[in-house]
């Protein structure tokens, strides 16, 4: 598919999401959050839901955990505008709850309809929920992170959400290694990054401090 014509075909998506009523999740929205990216993204990022910030912006991951994926990203060479992320569910569940079976069906078309369009390499699930809802219901993200699977030619990666890491710090390395793992599928599939789109060892230094607001999750959050 031309990149034009992606790019049509996924707005098209995007605009009826924005505009969705499929589930009771519209009634308490303020904003739809269909994802945002590059068309020709070779990594999606699939998380759980809309938190507040999101909800009020319409923009995925713009709260302390997006500022914790962005720098991850970094760490490992890729910039957040070369990515696409977007959410098992486009709309917040009330009080950043999990979001309910029915309200992950409603969604599926939107999310397969979003791969379709894009084809990435990679799909990194972030979250039990986001790994349960597009790699295996009974994935443990404690035990199956950082292990990649392939299904129709593409790589899903399980990791750790961002939200998990900024509530519990022992989570941070695993975190960092799923990256690094990411990082190493990437060099396999497309060839290493340029070493100067890396962080220094210098950059790399330093840990998220834990924070008591709520994440925007995606809520594998917990990872449980």
């Amino acid at each position: 598919m031309a990149l034009s014509d992606a790019e049509e075909a996924l707005e098209e998506v995007h605009s009826r999401v924005r505009v969705c009523t499929l589930c009771p999740l519209s009634r308490s929205r303020t904003r739809a959050v269909p994802g945002e990216g590059a068309i020709d993204a070779k990594v999606m990022f699939v998380g759980e839901g809309p938190g507040f910030d999101e909800d009020q912006q319409g923009r995925p991951f713009v709260g302390a955990a997006g500022r914790l994926l962005t720098d991850q990203l970094k760490r490992i060479g890729l910039d957040r505008q070369k990515v696409f992320i977007t959410n098992i569910v486009k709309c917040r569940p009330p009080g950043n709850r999990d979001p309910e079976p029915g309200e992950i069906d409603a969604c599926h078309d939107y999310l397969l309809a979003q791969i379709a369009i894009i084809e990435p390499k990679v799909i990194c699930t972030l979250g039990r929920i986001a790994a349960h809802g597009l790699i295996d219901r009974g994935l443990s993200i404690s035990r199956e992170h950082g292990r990649p699977r392939t299904v129709s030619g593409i790589v899903y990666l399980p990791i750790y959400h961002p939200a998990a890491a900024l509530h519990q710090a022992r989570i941070i390395d695993s975190l960092e290694n799923d990256f690094k793992q990411l990082r190493l599928l990437l060099d396999r599939e497309l060839g290493p990054a340029p070493r100067s789109s890396r962080a220094t060892p210098r950059q790399a230094q330093g840990r998220p401090p834990q924070v008591q607001d709520h994440p925007e999750r995606g809520r594998g959050a917990t990872g449980a």
